[in-house]
């Protein structure tokens, strides 16, 4: 377990009973937060940043079922405020040790009319935001109800830039759109996202969550929750007239919104302001609002890079199924190969062979069980046995082997969305894991959840994708889950869960029109706001990958799918192209060898939601630096200063940059690698052509040095 250090903890305590419309105020650095209650005893909350208002007066409230709830006729009956000051040390992460700084308020409320019930609304105001729940303390007139409504609401005060994707309760799989609130319209993206495999936007103008905006004035401000536990996920619907967002909560199969028994507690509503994006993506609220470490023993929690059998199933060069149909089977019943397997026991060791000379720790493989010939769109109870390899997959030999080249072999379970099916395997699917040494599982959820009419981003799959996390743990294995509902700062709580994807990936690029080039500039400022992502970087062969579309291509530079392994964080980072191609550009892949996956630092250089995010991060317990930086479709020139560098040392920079003729559309392969010295004095200026990036490894320069300039 990490120690923690705390080094103060201050608490103020008001026990009196307040007036109604009496404001009440917290505050830290900028940041400053007023609740009060009108005439009609509605609960309301502002926020303002440096003296401007941020969000307007808003409603709060929980409408339960049958019942008037906690939205009117409320008293204050007392307030508690609590200073904390800590430092906490993350297993993993971005940085390694965090700052826990924040005022909290807490407001006791009481229901004027009988019963007389209960509620505490709990604010916590950092220097760079506000979180806020409602708490249920335990008493004698309430226990078991059901939430039906929550009244929350963000007014906003203009009409501001916004970057969203659809209100899907399904997926978050989207390209974000860019446009004023007042022109959000869900149902554009939703009739053209023909790639998305399971959509239910029943709200028109309905957006998810980490929601990013820009003011006319240059306020950022983002939106989100934090520590979504037995609860349901928050979607938000815009006013387009008022610019006032409403939560809006994913229903279950009958049109609840969560079941719940005081003492309980809802997810915190995030709000993070500055006016500077680059504060926004080095904000830890979200994880600072998360529970510490549930685990005890963390040290087999690894981060590590992978290279697996999957793109070639992506582009059509294999397939996850061993044989075309269910129904081709041989005189004895058994399933008759395709020929086109990609998990077989050959080309799996071929895999395991580059990653060992590559010093890449692990493998991935897709396709290995028995399930894969009718699986997609097949949604029954049992699809996939989680136990049982195809014919040509010896999972005994493959272990053996990955083990004597010193690489882990990485386990995948897809559950084609049947997650009770799921449940009632997971013992053995662990024990089988435990077996043959998998210290990881990527785990996946395409398709229609069973039980029937639950959603994705539900209460029941809320909970079913803890209870993986915390199967996991049990068994000592770290997870990677795929389209499960988008992070919320768990892997505080959680650290064995490394990554999700919950977002639409680089994976797009392989059997859609893909990603447009301004959206690994976005999804630093949305998806990756609650936690890491599996994103697969690391494509080389960017045109003519996809078998039977000549035309289709990767919308980046080779030099930017490198510069995603520093923006896009995750401390489990896929190499995800194939080895040959690989092969053909190895000086280029000497960066993803290089680069890693666990940081003592970050710091964001510049950013810009939509336009270019250039960050540097310093490699954990080494002296190395690695900087990323990516740009839209428009090409333009990354200022990186070195003050992060020690003073008075000497360093080696390797810049992996666009070449001179590079564009992602016409020539996206097109790279160049320079070597330099550097020091904390330098400024790099590097060009960045149209949907470009920039890769840069730094080390501590030794003696050999000889021939090496500095960097002018």
């Amino acid at each position: 377990m990490k120690k923690v250090y705390i080094y103060l903890l201050s608490c103020t305590l008001s026990v009196s009973a307040l007036a109604q419309d009496k404001n009440i105020t917290a505050s830290q650095g900028k940041v400053k937060l007023e609740f009060t209650t009108d005439a009609q005893g509605h609960p309301q909350y502002s926020v303002s940043f440096n003296q401007q208002a941020i969000v307007k007066p808003s409603r709060l409230g929980i409408k339960l079922l049958n019942d008037t709830g906690f939205d009117e006729h409320l008293q204050v009956i007392n307030t508690e405020t609590i200073n904390v000051d800590e430092l906490w040390k993350p297993v993993w992460g971005e940085v390694s040790v965090i700052r826990n700084h924040y005022q909290q308020l807490t407001v006791h409320l009481k229901q004027q009319d009988a019963p007389g019930r209960l509620l505490d609304i709990i604010f916590r105001v950092f220097d760079d935001g506000v979180g806020f729940r409602y708490e249920f303390p335990k008493q004698p007139n309430l226990r078991y109800f059901t939430v039906t409504d929550e009244l929350t609401q963000f007014a906003l005060t203009g009409d501001h830039k916004t970057f969203w994707i659809p209100g899907d309760y399904d997926s978050n799989e989207y390209s974000y759109t860019t446009s004023k609130l007042s022109e959000v319209d869900a149902w554009v993206p939703y009739k053209a996202a023909t790639d998305i495999a399971v959509r239910v936007v029943p709200d028109q103008y309905a957006v998810q969550t980490p929601l990013m905006m820009k003011t006319a004035g240059g306020l950022y401000i983002n939106i989100h929750e934090a520590a979504l536990v037995n609860y349901t996920s928050m979607q938000l619907h815009v006013d387009r007239a008022s610019y006032t967002l409403s939560a809006n909560l994913v229903p279950d199969a009958v049109g609840n919104k969560a079941y719940m028994a005081a003492p309980c507690k809802t997810p915190w509503r995030t709000i993070i302001v500055s006016d500077r994006a680059a504060d926004i993506l080095s904000s830890k609220l979200i994880l600072n609002l998360n529970e510490p470490s549930k685990i005890q023993d963390p040290s087999y929690i690894k981060p590590m890079k992978f290279v697996g059998v999957w793109w070639e199933m992506q582009t059509g060069k294999s397939t996850w199924n061993y044989a075309n149909s269910i129904n081709d089977v041989d005189a004895s019943g058994a399933l008759k190969p395709s020929g086109k397997h990609g998990a077989n026991t050959a080309n799996v060791k071929h895999y395991i062979d580059f990653a060992a000379k590559n010093g890449i720790g692990g493998v991935l493989v897709e396709g290995w069980n028995r399930g894969w010939e009718e699986w997609f769109g097949n949604w029954t109870e049992h699809v996939f046995d989680f136990a049982t390899p195809y014919p040509d997959f010896d999972v005994k030999e493959l272990s053996s082997y990955a083990a004597q080249k010193g690489v882990k072999m990485i386990m995948h379970n897809e559950t084609s969305g049947s997650a009770t099916d799921y449940e009632r395997q997971m013992d053995t699917a662990f024990r089988f894991m435990n077996k043959f040494g998998y210290p990881a599982v990527k785990t996946g959820y395409v398709g229609k959840i069973i039980p029937r009419g639950e959603h994705h981003d539900g209460q029941w799959m809320v909970e079913h994708y803890i209870r993986v996390a915390q199967k996991s743990a049990d068994h000592q294995v770290m997870l990677d889950a795929h389209e499960p509902v988008r992070p919320t700062g768990l892997s505080r709580t959680y650290p064995n869960w490394m990554a999700s994807e919950a977002g639409r990936g680089n994976e797009y690029n392989a059997f859609s029109n893909g990603n447009n080039p301004e959206h690994e500039t976005i999804m630093p400022f949305t998806r990756l706001m609650g936690g890491p992502m599996d994103y697969t970087p690391g494509i080389f062969k960017l045109k003519g990958y996809a078998a039977g579309v000549p035309d289709r291509q990767v919308h980046t530079t080779l030099a930017k799918q490198l510069a995603l392994y520093v923006t896009m964080y995750s401390p489990l980072q896929m190499a995800a192209d194939l080895t040959e191609n690989y092969e053909q550009h190895m000086d280029a892949f000497q960066f993803i060898k290089d680069v890693a996956v666990d940081w003592d630092d970050t710091k964001i250089i510049e950013a810009e939601p939509g336009d270019y995010v250039t960050i540097a991060r310093k490699e954990k317990g080494a002296a190395n630096w690695f900087i990323g930086s990516v740009t839209d479709e428009n090409g333009r020139k990354a200022v990186i200063p070195l003050s992060f560098l020690d003073k008075g040392k000497k360093y080696i920079a390797t810049i992996y940059a666009d070449a001179d003729n590079a564009d992602w559309k016409i020539n996206p392969e097109a790279y160049q690698i320079h070597t330099y010295l550097v020091n904390a004095g330098t400024k790099l200026n590097i060009t960045l052509a149209k949907g470009g990036g920039a890769a840069i490894s730094i080390k501590p320069a030794t003696s050999n040095v000889k021939g090496l300039k500095m960097y002018k």
